[in-house]
C-alpha cells in the first residue's frame, strides 16, 4: 500500500481534480491578454500601414509582436510550472488566504505612482517626470542610497529620451513646458 504524500493530504476528497493556485490563474489571464494583444499586433495593426512603410524592415507593430510572443511564453511557463524547481514549488506559490501578509500597500503605492507619472508626463516633461518616478518608486521599494538612485534615474531618463527623440525621431518634450 502506498503512503500518501504530505501535500496530497488536503486533497483527499477532490479526486483527480487538482485546484489551480492563484499564480496560475493570474498567468492564465496574462496569457489571454497577451493573445489579444498579439492578435492586434499581428493582424489589425499592419492592415492600415501605407505602402511606403511596408518596405521598412521594422514596422510600428514589431515591438508589440515581440512583447506578445514573449508574454505568451512566460505566461505559459508559469501555467505549466516550468519556472519552479521541485524544492521551491510549494513555497513559491501565492497563497490567497494570506494576502494580508503580502506588501499590498507597496503595490498600491506603485500603481498610484504609475498613474501620477502618466498624468505628469506632458506638463513636467519626460526627463523630469521619469527621474521623479524612478526615484520615488525606488524609495517605495526600500532603496535609501539617494545619490546612487538619482544618478541612475538621471542617466536612464536622459538615455531613453535620447533614443526615442533623437534616434527614433519621436518627439518627447524633455523638460517642463515653461523651460523649453
Amino acid at each position: 500500500m502506498a503512503v500518501p504524500h504530505a501535500r496530497d493530504a488536503g486533497r483527499a476528497g477532490h479526486g483527480c481534480i487538482e485546484s489551480m493556485s492563484l499564480d496560475r490563474y493570474i498567468a492564465l489571464v496574462f496569457v489571454l491578454l497577451c493573445l489579444v494583444y498579439g492578435h492586434t499586433a499581428f493582424i489589425t495593426m499592419d492592415q492600415g500601414l501605407p505602402p511606403f512603410m511596408q518596405l521598412n524592415p521594422i514596422w510600428p507593430s514589431t515591438f508589440p509582436k515581440v512583447l506578445s510572443v514573449l508574454g505568451v511564453l512566460v505566461g505559459t511557463s508559469v501555467l505549466l510550472g516550468i519556472e519552479k524547481s521541485d524544492h521551491t514549488a510549494e513555497s513559491a506559490e501565492i497563497n490567497y488566504r494570506k494576502l494580508t501578509e503580502y506588501r499590498i500597500g507597496q503595490a498600491l503605492a506603485l500603481l498610484s505612482l504609475m498613474a501620477v507619472y502618466a498624468v505628469m508626463l506632458r506638463p513636467a516633461g519626460f526627463i523630469v517626470s521619469t527621474v521623479l518616478f524612478l526615484m520615488t518608486g525606488s524609495a517605495i521599494l526600500g532603496e535609501r542610497r539617494w545619490i546612487i538612485m538619482s544618478a541612475i534615474a538621471s542617466i536612464a531618463s536622459v538615455f531613453i529620451w535620447y533614443l526615442v527623440d533623437q534616434v527614433l525621431g519621436i518627439f518627447m518634450r524633455p523638460l517642463p513646458a515653461f523651460l523649453s
